[in-house]
């Protein structure tokens, strides 16, 4: 495509610093150049300051600044307050049990998989170990048109139905590139698909022009804690109500692009139900800070630290009964199963080559029924993950019940997932243990399929 073409050499590592031409520097950058710079001199050798510089070396690259939320853009309130927004039809049914996709559905893979191919796969290595996406190619992403994937047309969108499935075909193409990145670019479009979905009026008339301009603020789905037996339906963030609006105590781990983005939807208790909460970065309260994980680190994952966040009356995204905040924690799964299902793919396309090109004993060890054997059952057991998640978005698209549907496909996805990508660094031996091969990044990252809630959906 000519999109990919004309932004491929963007990414491309060049000018100053390794920075591309048209890229400039962020303030942790800066900072982290400044630390690198001051380890090299001889002059902390002679105030015997070595160690001490070298540690805060080390921690600043690994987990980044500990910041307040950033003020970001002003969200002007537009629109009529309480009267319902604009929402998008169900499906047509087709009455036949038939998942392939239509032409436009089509057409958007093929786009989308190129750009997986051609951008996502050679930056995923260096991405993996910055814990950061290229904003180039982050830039790129928006161009083919990820954030507004779920946005009627009527309010700047391409949205003529529900894209649940659409939604879960373009999360599988990003993740056969990687899953990181794939995370990093589907998270603002989460947002404004779930401003679509439940949005009033004013809501969809004051955040969503952002999404679907050209300058897109990055934005996250925060529904994840860290705590023992964390329960996404039974969350400890906790909203109250004072002054007219609500006041939110609570905390949120594995945020995408937590550092950069302009606007959560944070998932909270209130009166005993579970409800979503639009939250500026700019609100007094807000402290974010870097949470890298082992798996899925291009996201830029961060802790979001809400103290006494004051919202308005108006800030609650759907019902307060915790219908909508269910719904988008199977939407959410939805979205993660895909990805496990793309980073499976990547798994199975590099290991058949690797198996019928590496050599023991005079002849390629495909040869072997042990090792043959493991890979028909990499492709078996995906063809399982995408048939069961194909037929739970659908029936998400078609505005059916999908409970059972997504809660079979989150179980096949997270633990199929996990032994395809264990599998897949056994068959290559010792060289799956080693970064010089990609297959150790893909096992890490599907480990965060059964884990992760929020962040992304479709």
């Amino acid at each position: 495509m000519s999109l990919i073409k004309a932004t491929k050499n963007a990414v491309s590592p060049g000018g100053k610093h390794g920075l591309g031409n048209s890229e400039s520097r962020d303030p942790i950058g800066y900072a982290v150049l400044a630390l690198n710079k001051l380890a090299q001199s001889e002059f902390i050798d002679k105030l015997g300051l070595r160690k001490q510089t070298e540690k805060g070396v080390f921690t600043v690259t690994r987990s980044g600044f500990k910041v307040a939320g950033t003020a970001g853009r002003a969200f002007a309130k537009k629109g009529k307050k309480g009267a319902a927004g604009v929402r998008v039809p169900a499906a047509n049914p087709t009455g036949v049990f038939d998942l392939t996709p239509t032409e436009d559905e089509q057409m958007l893979v093929d786009v989308v998989g190129e750009f997986a191919e051609e951008m996502l796969r050679p930056a995923a290595a260096d991405a993996n170990e910055a814990c950061a996406a290229p904003e180039e190619l982050l830039k790129a992403s928006l161009e083919i048109g990820l954030p507004i994937l779920g946005v009627p047309e009527k309010l700047g969108g391409i949205s003529e139905e529900r894209s649940a499935m659409a939604g879960a075909l373009v999360a599988e193409a990003l993740a056969k590139g990687d899953m990181g990145l794939a995370v990093a670019a589907l998270a603002p479009g989460a947002v404004a698909t779930a401003i679509s979905l439940w949005g009033t009026e004013q809501q969809q008339e004051t955040y969503l022009p952002a999404f679907t301009g050209e300058d897109v603020p990055a934005a996250a789905l925060a529904l994840n804690e860290s705590r023992p037996l964390f329960d996404v339906l039974a969350p400890q963030t906790r909203a109250t109500k004072a002054d007219g609006g609500y006041v939110i105590n609570g905390v949120k781990t594995l945020v995408p692009r937590g550092a950069d983005a302009e606007l959560f939807v944070v998932g909270a208790e209130l009166d005993g139900k579970n409800v979503l909460f639009l939250v500026e970065s700019g609100t007094e309260g807000i402290e974010i800070e870097g949470d890298p994980a082992m798996g899925v680190r291009a996201a830029s994952l961060t802790k979001l630290t809400l103290t006494d966040v004051k919202v308005d009356s108006d800030a609650i995204l759907g019902a307060t009964d915790g219908t909508t905040y269910l719904e988008a924690v199977r939407l959410s799964r939805l979205a993660w199963c895909a990805l496990a299902i793309g980073t499976g793919q990547a798994v199975l396309d590099y290991v058949k080559t690797y198996v019928n090109e590496r050599e023991a004993f005079g002849e390629p060890i495909s040869h072997r029924q042990s090792v043959a054997f493991m890979v028909a059952n990499i492709a078996i057991e995906l063809q399982a993950m995408r048939l069961i998640t194909y037929k739970a978005a659908s029936r998400a698209a078609q505005g059916k019940d999908f409970a059972r549907e997504v809660a079979l496909a989150r179980k096949i996805c997270a633990d199929k997932g996990m032994q395809i990508g264990l599998d897949g660094v056994q068959l290559l031996g010792g060289h799956g243990f080693v970064k010089e091969h990609p297959v150790e990044r893909w096992y890490r990252d599907l480990r965060a399929v059964g884990l992760v809630e929020g962040g992304v959906l479709v």
